[in-house]
């Protein structure tokens, strides 16, 4: 599908109708949602994409939660928990932290940041979940929750890589959820390059555009959890050749990342998003060391195999002070100017 989403061929034209039907069903429900949207006590961050598959969300979502804490604030995450079964009762991470419990990005989330999280289908329920285990919850972020409007929000950040809109077609004849102009709407743009990609590459427009790449900046063995830095990884020769596995939405922009920053790889295994990697995967490959993103980590059936590394990576903004400017947003009430947060801000 990626190759007819990325032009206006025939089968994405003849696929138009579907289109059509698709958005005004979308559209009607996401109405429908905004009528009666739950409004949180505290602001609220959305952050999401309109297009198919892994844009960098992820990153953004933890960067945006650990500038916050450095700020003073104390906020919580919420996310669908997607491949987990839930109940009527959303999931904590008090209760497990586990990726079999939340899902492996919300999972992933709670590792990097300590943050609690909370997850449910209807992020609303999950949203005053969160709240009521945590009154101390002054902001929230909810990853992956653009199109889920039955939660009001106060900022909306929309993160898209280098693909930009593909063809400009809502799905199945293209690969978009909301029609291209739904962009202009967002408080922030952030397209995440690949490491590769020139620095003028821009997809988009709005009124605070920001570009970002990912970069890795250290690596932990999976059975040991030993850490070592990437610098210190690059200046043993022995380590320069490596294998690689992702089970993200893009992973190819995993290996290019490997790639720019000074590593060969023998080999790659690209894996369904949220796919599992399992010890028969890697079966006979080379006893050399294999790279995996912290996303497979949190999942990964193999944990003691010493061959496995996971990377750790950030992002990297051409204007970091957009975070600033995010926070001052907030302390004036983002989309909800009566709000007022405390006075430790």
């Amino acid at each position: 599908m990626l190759s007819i989403w990325s032009r206006c061929g025939a089968l994405s034209t003849a696929l138009l109708p579907l289109s059509w039907l698709y958005g005004m069903i979308a559209e009607r429900r996401m109405r429908a949602q905004a009528r009666t949207a739950w409004r949180a006590p505290v602001p609220v961050i959305v952050i999401g994409n309109i297009l198919v598959g892994g844009t960098g969300k992820t990153p953004v979502a933890a960067a945006i939660c650990k500038t916050l804490q450095d700020g003073g604030w104390h906020p919580g995450l919420v996310s669908r928990g997607y491949g987990i079964h839930i109940g009527a009762t959303p999931h904590l991470s008090d209760e497990d932290p586990s990726a079999r419990y939340l899902g492996d990005e919300p999972a992933l989330l709670h590792q990097a940041t300590h943050a609690p999280v909370a997850v449910h289908p209807k992020r609303t329920l999950a949203a005053q979940a969160l709240l009521a285990a945590h009154p101390e919850t002054d902001v929230l972020i909810a990853d992956d929750g653009l199109q889920h409007r039955a939660l009001a929000r106060d900022v909306e950040v929309i993160v898209q890589d280098a693909r930009g809109t593909g063809n400009g077609r809502l799905l199945p004849a293209g690969p978009l959820r909301e029609p291209p102009e739904r962009l202009d709407q967002a408080d922030w743009l952030i397209t995440n390059l690949s490491a590769d990609a020139t620095s003028s590459e821009r997809a988009g427009c709005t009124r605070n555009t920001i570009t970002m790449r990912l970069q890795p900046h250290s690596l932990t063995q999976l059975s040991t959890g030993i850490c070592t830095s990437w610098s210190a990884w690059l200046a043993q020769p022995v380590n320069r050749v490596c294998g690689a596995a992702a089970g993200i939405g893009q992973p190819e922009r995993f290996f290019t990342m490997l790639r720019a920053a000074g590593l060969e790889l023998s080999r790659t295994l690209r894996l369904p998003d949220h796919g599992h990697l399992t010890s028969g995967q890697i079966l006979g490959w080379p006893d050399t060391p294999i790279l995996i993103t912290p996303k497979d980590a949190v999942k990964c059936s193999p944990p003691h195999d010493p061959r496995l590394w996971v990377v750790q990576a950030e992002p990297v903004f051409d204007d970091p002070s957009w975070l600033d400017a995010l926070q001052a947003s907030l302390r004036g009430g983002g989309r909800r100017a009566t709000h007022k947060p405390g006075n430790r801000h």
